[in-house]
């Protein structure tokens, strides 16, 4: 093998890889995609299938931009749900609230004294 045939074998595999990256992109696209029918994603399918270079670069040309915003809207709302899920997580019980349950638990007896000077210190240190 001489250099040249290790460069145009690393070039083909680059474009192999590319080619791979937009084929999942446009297959993780189309079955995301509420607004299209099924006939229509089977279209598409059996055009990856049979022609699918052609059938690749038309569904760019042709929905490269529902693209972009379908992902984008995707990107939002996990980031919202996120963002909701710290805010629940973060609102949990206050230090204070926590001293009082245990307070509480200490009165019924349920907890020892050191049961609960450990919860209290467990709840300040937070």
């Amino acid at each position: 093998m001489s250099f040249w045939d290790i460069v145009w074998f690393i070039i083909i595999s680059f474009a192999f890889v590319a080619y791979l990256m937009m084929l999942f992109s446009i297959l993780r696209d189309l079955f995301s995609d509420r607004d299209l029918s099924g006939f229509a994603k089977a279209i598409w399918l059996v055009g990856l299938l049979f022609l699918p270079f052609l059938s690749a670069m038309v569904y760019v040309i042709a929905r490269g931009r529902g693209m972009a915003d379908r992902t984008m809207a995707s990107h939002v709302a996990a980031q919202e749900q996120q963002e909701a899920y710290i805010k629940q997580v973060a609102s949990s019980a206050s230090p204070t609230d926590q001293i009082a349950q245990a307070s509480a638990m200490l009165d019924k007896g349920t907890i020892s004294q050191s049961e609960f000077e450990a919860l209290k210190a467990k709840a300040l240190a937070v």
